[in-house]
């Protein structure tokens, strides 16, 4: 516990020390200084190679002799199958009635009253949120010099 106390204390002398004014007028200095950008050589780059010619292969000349023409191909007609009825077809049997069935009536007795709902109460109106303004209004010894 000792150890975190003074690790504290020296980093609030540390903190102190560097909130020193000369310290902070050369940091705004160096801010406000403009870089001097040190102009480099112009570099020459060597030319580039040339290209070698490809050489261009000759082509023979495409074949111009016509396509022979092909006749429609027919198709043979498709064979006539008869199916022998050697049977005749099976009667199907007859539907036995259902009879009817009669109800008996319901009893004459009267539904529970269902209860009415209570009314949802009203919701108040959430007042509104003032606006909380963005920006922050400047200082004057707080705010940097002008920079020439």
């Amino acid at each position: 516990m000792a150890a975190f106390h003074r690790c504290l204390i020296l980093s609030l002398i540390m903190a102190l020390s560097f909130s020193n004014i000369h310290i902070t007028l050369a940091a705004r200095h160096l801010l406000q200084m403009v870089p001097a950008i040190p102009s480099l050589p112009k570099v020459t780059l060597p030319p580039l190679p040339t290209m070698p010619t490809i050489p261009q292969a000759t082509l023979p000349p495409l074949p111009t002799t016509a396509l022979p023409t092909l006749s429609k191909p027919t198709l043979p007609p498709l064979p006539t199958t008869q199916i022998p009825s050697t049977s005749p077809n099976p009667t199907l049997p007859t539907m036995p009635t259902i009879p009817t069935l009669t109800l008996p009536p319901l009893p004459a007795t009267s539904l529970p009253t269902i209860p009415t709902i209570p009314s949802i109460p009203t919701i108040p109106t959430i007042p509104s949120i003032p606006t909380i303004p963005t920006t922050m209004p400047t200082i004057p010894f707080l705010s940097p010099p002008p920079s020439n």
